[in-house]
């Protein structure tokens, strides 16, 4: 049977499946899995294929795409439960319609449920709340590599803790509830300050008990900070601008304008004196327009197009204890430096990162022994970016970060396994109870798990 080709959202990971299969109901999925040789192994499931890892390639086997389930079963004034296809945009918008907003307002407006449930996100965290998507997840529905379903809820935190992070390698996902709350006004501003300053003010800045988003600028030496909280005793009418000109210009005027200079100028000191400007013009629209006492957390939230155009962009992470910060970012920012003196190469946008609480809601969750901070590269691909991925990685694993194996690009199992240690085989071990016969199991993760 001839191989079929298909991409991750960006376009720079490549699947080979043999088979690929647009998933319409939960008897589907069970037929599938129940018939290894109209669908060979291994079987993957994807929503709208964001994850910047290989996570969803199915080399030689099947593919199962997950759009095609995108109900939303039911909302209550505490949960809503929706199809594993369905996006986040769309019920978040569906929630606000009921008064209601998740927990979670993460920037990927693309994410599905199904990823969601299972696979780890990111996003600044409130005072006394979680930064992870999956830590909502009340309950999960889910075809195991048998046919049978399994149904997991918070009455089995232990399994439902290992479901939070199991990347599709316990079963396949076809339903998920979120836990919800009612909508709250909420503040944002930003600030800026040289990086030394930064790291010498985060004691103070953590005391404020804001969520923290921020972008970074190596070649500046500067960062600028997107502080939020909720202002529940806001008046008049919320502000519905500030975040949709965040949005447009973060993700399509931002990523677009990058591209065409990385592609129309070949000087590179003419080159990036063009995008250290439009870097300055960015922090000056942060700081004076995106700001407001009274937002909608929903409208944080992007929706980006089903098919990626010429603003599409792509990025990397690692997580770092944020007690370590201080020292971490500064030689970040001359790793940076170094690199592009070196090499000749430099991330052709800015970087971006946040501070997430600790959280063990999922066994791999990146932020499970404490509090930390992203350093998160972004880029259009501009050549080089591989290489420059290939030392960035190591630059972190040598000072303690930890990875997240959908969204840290280029990730190695050794580095993976030096990283995660102790939690990452006892997931490897729980995973072969639910898929002895290694169904599910791609060369991925197969590497990552030292299988």
């Amino acid at each position: 049977m001839a191989e079929l080709t298909v991409t991750n959202w960006f376009g720079n990971i490549v699947s080979h499946p043999q088979v690929v299969v647009e998933a319409s109901s939960t008897e589907q999925i069970i037929a599938i899995l129940k018939d290894p040789v109209k669908y060979p192994s291994p079987v993957r499931a994807v929503g709208s294929n964001h994850s910047t890892a290989p996570c969803g390639v199915a080399d030689g086997g099947t593919l199962i795409k997950m759009l095609g389930m995108d109900k939303i079963v039911s909302i209550t004034n505490q949960s809503v439960t929706a199809q594993a296809g369905a996006i986040y945009y769309d019920i978040a918008h569906q929630l606000e319609t009921s008064g209601l907003q998740f927990y979670v307002n993460t920037e990927i407006g693309s994410l599905s449920v199904g990823s969601a449930a299972c696979a780890g996100t990111k996003d600044g965290s409130f005072y006394g709340e979680y930064g992870q998507v999956g830590s909502y997840i009340t309950e999960v529905e889910m075809i195991l590599p048998s046919g049978d379903i399994l149904e997991v809820d918070e009455s089995q935190p232990e399994l439902l803790q290992m479901v939070r992070s199991s990347y599709g390698l316990f079963g396949i996902v076809t339903a998920a509830t979120f836990r919800v709350r009612p909508i709250i006004p909420m503040a944002v501003h930003h600030e800026t300050f040289h990086i030394a300053d930064f790291c010498q003010k985060l004691p103070q800045l953590w005391a404020r008990n804001e969520s923290m988003m921020y972008y970074i600028f190596p070649f500046d030496d500067l960062i600028t900070v997107e502080f939020r909280h909720y202002n529940p005793g806001a008046s008049g009418s919320p502000n519905r601008i500030c975040w949709p000109l965040r949005n447009y210009m973060w993700a399509t005027v931002g990523p677009k304008f990058c591209n065409q200079v990385t592609n129309d100028i070949s000087d590179l000191t003419i080159r990036y004196g063009v995008i250290n400007s439009f870097c300055a013009l960015w922090r000056f629209k942060l700081e004076n327009l995106v700001s407001s006492d009274y937002t909608i957390a929903t409208d944080q939230i992007i929706h980006y197009p089903p098919v990626s155009d010429d603003s599409r962009y792509t990025f990397s992470l690692w997580a770092f204890p944020e007690e370590q910060y201080a020292s971490v970012l500064p030689a970040f920012v001359q790793f940076s430096k170094d690199y592009y003196q070196k090499n000749g190469y430099r991330t052709n946008m800015l970087n971006v990162g946040y501070r997430i609480s600790k959280d063990q809601q999922s066994l791999l969750s990146y932020s499970y022994d404490g509090t930390v901070m992203t350093v998160d590269p972004v880029s259009t691909a501009n050549p080089g970016w591989p290489q420059f991925l290939d030392a960035y990685n190591a630059f972190c694993a040598e000072r303690g970060g930890l990875p997240l194996m959908n969204q840290t690009a280029q990730l190695t199992p050794p580095l993976a396994q030096k990283t995660l240690g102790d939690r990452l085989k006892q997931f490897a071990a729980a995973r072969k109870k639910y898929d002895p016969q290694n169904r599910l199991l791609n060369n991925y993760f197969q590497g990552m798990l030292a299988e």
